[in-house]
């Protein structure tokens, strides 16, 4: 299965970088909340729904572009969990850290997850309790690391949120790195960082695909009273904020 998600999320980016490397500005629209989503969302998630209809029909799928409603997915236990372009402002700000973010959740949890980031050729992976990471063509496991003081990675988009900023100023000593999109997750699980808290808003299709590789390669990812990021429906779909550690 997991090698089928791969080329999924694969494929979707290659869509996606169609867009990114053409010479005509991206179109872009603005959502109700007033998110910015693209022509390459859109693109990427056609791909990425009907593929996984097309691998497990009976595994329902949400994704950010066509969320069901609550009614149709109140009840279920085993479902996709799919963020087509996680990072659009990174891509409309050209900067290659945006990525296709795919996840299997069951009973709650985030059992499989892909995190494909197609401008830098590099995927992340977790199943079977095992997270991975492949580039150049070579895969390697990759597991939590130590180190003080520890690297504290950010949102680029997040920098001035005061209560980040009042967070880290009660830290202690640390140093800091900034990165878009859930690649966040990935620097923690491959053990370039030690710490991503987040306060500002976040939905499920932001943080699943990511959960399940931090937690496989060993990472903490939990809300500020120390439960474990859920996934099991609910009506919104909005985190309350966490962090991901390795303590």
């Amino acid at each position: 299965m997991i090698e089928n998600i791969c080329q999924l999320a694969m494929t979707a980016g290659e869509a996606i970088m169609q867009a990114y490397n053409g010479k005509s500005p991206v179109e872009t629209y603005q959502k109700v909340d007033n998110s910015p989503v693209t022509a390459a969302d859109i693109a990427a998630h056609k791909i990425i729904a009907q593929g996984l209809h097309g691998l497990t029909p009976d595994i329902p799928v949400l994704s950010e572009e066509d969320p069901p409603s609550w009614s149709e997915r109140q009840h279920w236990r085993r479902y996709w969990l799919v963020d087509p372009l996680d990072g659009t402002k990174e891509f409309l700000k050209r900067n290659d850290e945006f990525t296709v973010n795919i996840a299997l959740i069951d009973d709650g949890k985030p059992v499989l997850g892909v995190v494909y980031a197609p401008a830098l050729k590099v995927m992340y992976g977790a199943s079977e309790g095992k997270a991975w990471k492949e580039e150049g063509g070579t895969r390697h496991e990759i597991h939590i690391l130590d180190a003080r003081p520890p690297l504290v990675v950010i949102s680029r988009s997040y920098g001035d949120d005061p209560e980040l900023v009042e967070y880290l100023h009660q830290l202690g000593e640390h140093q800091t790195t900034s990165i878009g999109s859930s690649l966040k997750f990935c620097l923690v699980a491959e053990g370039k960082a030690q710490l991503y808290p987040r306060f500002g808003p976040t939905n499920v299709w932001d943080t699943a695909a990511g959960h399940a590789v931090a937690a496989a390669a060993g990472a903490r990812v939990h809300d500020w009273q120390g439960r474990t990021l859920d996934y099991t429906p609910r009506e919104s779909f909005l985190n309350p904020g966490f962090r991901v550690s390795i303590f």
